[in-house]
């Protein structure tokens, strides 16, 4: 199967054309339009982009999708040439020489010679002047007639190819921009860490002064707010790189600064049934088409190989002037059937037809595994999204307990019962809390573009 680059959007989603699922979040809202506007800093622009917005420019932009564009207008034109073959061809041309011609070497000896007042066998220099046009047509090839019916197919095959890699090319995209903007909650999330942290730690200043808490209370928290400070520096470089591979999959200048307008939401889903995604997926799925294109094409190929068994029938002719001088050249012409019959050629067209028909044999295998492939990406794909949404529910409840369980042991120090041991364990249970929210809104989201891929229905998303 054609892929594009492979992008390695996030560990779990390591063949993601293989993983997940449907439906797509309500991105679209303010911000539907690629907006430009000068930054702060100068020379730098800014691009304010939707996930509409950015599937839309992968399309026209991405490296891939214009390959495939060029490989249909090679394959139209290869369909030509093998038209061309079977279409009359025509030619002409106008030859004017000066020449002496060796009669003996026609078998002309000296004594003949004589006989015609010749006393050397090279004659005097004489021109000739021929204009004429030729004409050559393939009544009859049913090798050159598969051939061409295979380079239509050919044409096919390529834009199937193409039709697939612009889906997978819109996947990609809408994967990558998930994981951008979950590198944006992530660095959202560490201000939100660093903000909580130097609240603690104001707190046991103050709790010190008061002489209710120690100087290793406070030093706790210190430690908390770095540890907080070098995790956003952490989340920081990661946003910048998601946004870095955004960019590389449109297609687009590097030199912006890419502001993401959607927000990572969770939308429930209506439960599917797999034996209704996979009959969608047979139905809607691309690759599936085109393998069956690439076995007609194989067949045609055989057929086209075979047929240089059968005999041919061509008409060949010419019509032109021939003479001494231009002036007095006279009308010639010819024209007659070429009926060929090959015999025997070293069993070099033997050899070409047991290749070609392994070829045919090859993609009979290969379609069993497209459809076994279709099916293990919509299984995948179900179960990931079943899978995340749960994550959601689940990590919802977390940061509510999380939250409840930062809030009494606050209370707690900040009523001197306890030392800041219990606050600064909370704290950790929140920033996890937050980080398992973030990562599974991603899965979610992601497994909706997956599973509308693994349907074919992907163009419905966006």
């Amino acid at each position: 199967m054609v892929l594009l680059q492979r992008i390695k959007v996030r560990s779990f989603l390591i063949g993601w054309l293989a993983s997940s699922c449907l439906v797509f979040f309500p991105f679209w809202g303010a911000g539907d339009g690629i907006a430009c506007a000068e930054e702060q800093e100068p020379g730098l622009p800014e691009l304010r982009l939707s996930l509409r917005d950015a599937i839309q420019a992968a399309i026209d932009n991405n490296v891939n999708v214009r390959l495939l564009k060029e490989r249909i207008a090679a394959a139209q034109a290869q369909a030509d040439v093998s038209l061309g073959a079977l279409l009359p061809n025509v030619s002409g041309f106008v030859n004017g020489r000066n020449q002496t011609v060796n009669l003996a070497a026609f078998g002309l000896p000296a004594d003949r010679l004589a006989g015609f007042g010749l006393t050397r066998s090279v004659t005097e220099p004489f021109e000739v002047y021929d204009a004429r046009a030729t004409l050559v047509q393939n009544i009859f090839s049913l090798s050159l007639i598969q051939r061409w019916r295979a380079a239509k197919a050919g044409v096919d095959v390529a834009g199937l190819e193409a039709d697939v890699t612009r889906r997978d090319v819109m996947a990609m995209v809408g994967l990558l921009y998930i994981e951008a903007l979950r590198a944006d909650e992530a660095v959202k999330a560490r201000e939100a860490d660093i903000e909580l942290s130097q609240q603690l730690l104001k707190l046991a200043r103050d709790r010190r002064a008061a002489g209710i808490a120690t100087g290793l209370d406070v030093t706790r928290e210190e430690v908390q707010l770095e540890n907080n400070k070098q995790r956003l520096l952490v989340s920081q470089n990661e946003q910048e790189s998601a946004r870095l591979n955004l960019i590389r999959a449109l297609g687009i200048a590097f030199e912006v600064r890419l502001t993401l307008t959607d927000e990572l939401k969770f939308t429930p889903v209506e439960p599917q049934r797999a034996a209704d995604a996979l009959a969608a997926a047979r139905e809607q799925r691309l690759e599936l088409r085109a393998q069956e294109n690439r076995q007609r094409l194989a067949a045609l190929s055989l057929s086209s190989v075979a047929g240089e068994r059968v005999p041919a029938l061509s008409l060949n002719g010419d019509y032109g002037w021939i003479g001494v001088k231009p002036e007095d050249a006279l009308a010639t012409r010819s024209i007659g059937l070429t009926f060929s019959v090959p015999i025997f050629d070293g069993g070099q067209r033997e050899s070409r037809i047991s290749e070609t028909r392994s070829r045919v044999r090859q993609e009979s295998i290969r379609m069993q595994d497209v459809s076994d492939q279709v099916t293990l990406e919509v299984r995948n794909a179900l179960l990931t999204l079943e899978s995340s949404t749960q994550q959601v529910a689940v990590s919802q409840k977390g940061m509510e307990l999380a939250l409840k369980e930062l809030t009494f042991a606050r209370d707690r120090f900040a009523a001197g019962l306890t030392t800041n041991i219990e606050v600064t364990s909370a704290q950790t249970s929140v920033a996890r809390a937050r980080d398992n929210q973030i990562e599974a809104l991603f899965r979610f989201n992601a497994s909706r573009i997956n599973l509308a891929r693994a349907k074919g229905e992907i163009e419905r998303l966006f």
